[in-house]
């Protein structure tokens, strides 16, 4: 019984985490401390999702959320780092599917090909259809040198 209760309170607590909200306004609701130290323009533009050459990586992360990959390294003696994000594109694809079975028919002939106990079931024919599958994609960049965005590329929708 406790074994049930600690599974379906764990799958709850799972199923909650997987619906916070991941927007702007969420991220500075979050973390109210890096907010209130941006200025009052990359407050703005924060709220906005929006980023710009000389903004800290908390502001990066307040408008744009962690990063999906990061990278490091120095550059003329200089820190830099880069912050990748990645999104998914559905993409419509054509699928053909054949089919092959193998069962139980009743009375008749016996054989592979016949309806007795372990006879075939036959082909299935050829069948199509569309998918969708989700291919992801850079979304965008940010490069910092010495902790100041210094670059940034978004993907434009």
């Amino acid at each position: 019984m406790q074994k049930s209760f600690l599974f379906l309170l764990s799958a709850s607590a799972l199923l909650l985490s997987s619906c916070v909200s991941n927007s702007p306004q969420a991220r500075i609701e979050r973390n109210p401390q890096l907010y209130t130290q941006l200025s009052a323009k990359d407050r703005e533009l924060v709220t906005q999702g929006t980023i710009r050459e000389g903004m800290t990586r908390d502001a990066v992360f307040l408008a744009w959320g962690a990063p999906d990959q990061t990278t490091a390294g120095r550059k003329s003696g200089r820190e830099i780092e880069q912050w990748t994000y990645l999104g998914q594109r559905p993409v419509r694809t054509i699928s053909m599917n054949v089919g092959f079975g193998y069962g139980y028919g009743y009375g008749g002939r016996c054989g592979p090909w016949g309806y007795g106990p372990g006879a075939w079931g036959g082909w299935g024919g050829p069948g199509f259809g569309t998918d969708v599958i989700y291919v992801p994609y850079t979304a965008g960049t940010v490069s910092f040198r010495s902790g100041r965005v210094s670059e940034w590329q978004a993907a434009r929708n």
